[in-house]
């Protein structure tokens, strides 16, 4: 799997790694953190998650241009790991909940969240870049698809823990106060110091406080602010755990920097050389950025659908889904897990088949993989709206509870990410090797920049499938999302021969 291979890709993908700690931790819990910790709604806790993913993704095109104008790729990275670990240390320190200052404690986080953003943007599309040069060399090229799906495999190993490690923190610490884990409790919790439940609600609040209280509840206003304070402790230090894995990777970018490819220096190196390498013609530049940015355009509407994962399917995961399993109890953060679990273990077989499709002469262009990529998570999406045909509307759920009896198994779930992780390994690699591929030498920052940005589009779109999960039924929900993926199939499919053309 390896062979063939620049030696510099595990390094760099290993330093990857607690960057995709962190993303997953966020991922896992950061929706759900919101809501308990200020009593936010579904569409108001999906905005704020929708525009910190949106920014990590558009403060990668600053970071694209930071680089290409400095010319110092390495530096650039150094100090976007140094304030992605800043960043998680503001978020992890506790604040007390309820929060005495709504707009102060919100703001507080949101600042944490921008540090958080900013570091990503100054650190991601610049490593991909350096990743990208490593298969500029003739030896190499022919395996730059497959590189960037190690390197995309690889990157995805501190994923999976991620998703574990932060809700175990959370229920740990729950349980240190005699208190058990109910994702449904914090915002019946915020209703009723706020004086908000209905009469139904309040019979769903008490019996919920009694199943979680270990000891006896004398005083129901107490036992709110109480449970409130440690379960969002617990978040926290949830977030805490993720500065420990940036500093692993901080330290394994500190020795081997040197040996890593400099893009920069490389662009430099040919500048001065011009007689000797021929420039790219003008014509030539603006047919490969138009191709970049009409795929760019399509992919948006894959990071909308795809990225539902930490929002819309995590409440579903909360509010629809059965926990337990042969007696052991799940927590909705721990679906996360499947993903990066699914891209580790399914990336040698992906690969071995496109190797086995390329000696062939059969493998499909990266243009037609993504196409391709796009059908497959519009099928996702087709599971999650026959699984969810007779379920309740989100509001009569949290009016009256769901019985377990009427939740569905949580395997509906984890068929889905199955599908959604082989969707997007058709996409999200290749997408990076193609924009490595076809961007100018010059535009390498920038166009890896435009990649995340277009993610960072798509992202910035997850609030209006929070608006409809809280509005709609469910299976109209996810039919959105098979429209929009069915629609950039065909797109892809039209652009085709232009794509290929270009990417010669």
């Amino acid at each position: 799997m390896f062979k063939g291979h620049p030696k510099g890709l595990i390094p760099a993908a290993l330093a990857n790694m607690g960057e995709r700690f962190g993303f997953y931790t966020m991922m896992a819990i950061l929706a759900l953190f919101i809501q308990a910790k200020f009593g936010l709604s579904e569409t108001h806790s999906g905005l704020i998650y929708a525009t910190f993913y949106s920014s990590i993704y558009f403060l990668a095109i600053v970071g694209g241009i930071i680089a290409d104008k400095t010319k110092n790729y390495k530096k650039t990275i150094m100090i976007g790991l140094l304030l992605m670990a800043l960043g998680y240390f503001l978020i992890a320190i506790p604040t007390p909940t309820p929060v005495p200052n709504l707009a102060l404690y919100l703001t507080m986080t949101c600042f944490g969240l921008f540090v958080i953003s900013f570091g990503n943007g100054l650190f991601k599309g610049n490593l991909q870049a350096l990743v990208g040069q490593m298969y500029d060399n003739d030896k190499y090229k022919p395996m730059r698809d497959s590189g960037f799906s190690i390197f995309y495999a690889f990157i995805n190993i501190g994923a999976i823990f991620a998703p574990m490690i932060a809700p175990a923190v959370r229920t740990w610490w729950l349980a240190r106060s005699n208190f058990k884990y109910d994702g449904a409790l914090p915002e019946l919790c915020h209703q009723k110091l706020a004086g908000t439940l209905s009469e139904k609600a309040a019979v769903r609040f008490q019996e919920l406080a009694d199943s979680v209280s270990l000891n006896p509840i004398t005083n129901y206003t107490d036992f709110c602010n109480d449970y409130l304070n440690v379960f969002n402790e617990g978040f926290h230090y949830a977030f805490g755990v993720a500065i420990f894995a940036m500093a692993i990777s901080i330290a394994i970018y500190i020795k081997n920097k040197a040996n890593f490819p400099d893009p920069g220096k490389k662009a430099k190196e040919e500048a001065e050389s011009d007689a000797k390498i021929p420039a790219m013609d003008a014509k030539e530049i603006k047919q490969r950025i138009y191709a970049l940015l009409a795929v760019f355009g399509v992919v948006i509407f894959f990071w909308f659908s795809f990225h539902q994962n930490g929002l819309t399917l995590t409440y579903f995961a909360r509010d629809y889904t059965v926990l337990e399993i042969a007696g052991f109890q799940l927590s909705p953060e721990i679906f996360q897990s499947m993903n990066p679990f699914f891209v580790v273990f399914l990336t040698p077989v992906v690969v071995g088949i496109f190797g086995f499709l390329r000696k062939k002469g059969i493998e499909p262009s990266t243009p037609k993989k993504i196409a391709i990529g796009m059908f497959i998570t519009a099928l996702a999406f087709v599971l999650m709206s026959l699984g969810s045909l007779d379920l309740p509307l989100l509001k009569e759920v949290k009016e009256n509870g769901l019985a377990e009896a009427d939740k569905v198994t949580p395997f509906l779930l984890v068929a889905t990410y199955l599908i959604l992780t082989i969707a997007e390994l058709f996409i999200s690699p290749l997408g990076i090797s193609f924009v490595s591929k076809v961007a100018p030498p010059q535009y390498q920052g920038i166009m890896q920049g435009l990649w995340l940005g277009a993610t960072g589009a798509g992202n910035q779109l997850l609030f209006l499938g929070a608006l409809l999960y809280a509005g709609v039924s469910l299976s109209i929900v996810w039919s959105v999302f098979v429209g929009v993926c069915v629609l950039s199939m065909l797109m892809m499919l039209f652009m085709l021969k232009w794509l290929e053309k270009v990417s010669e």
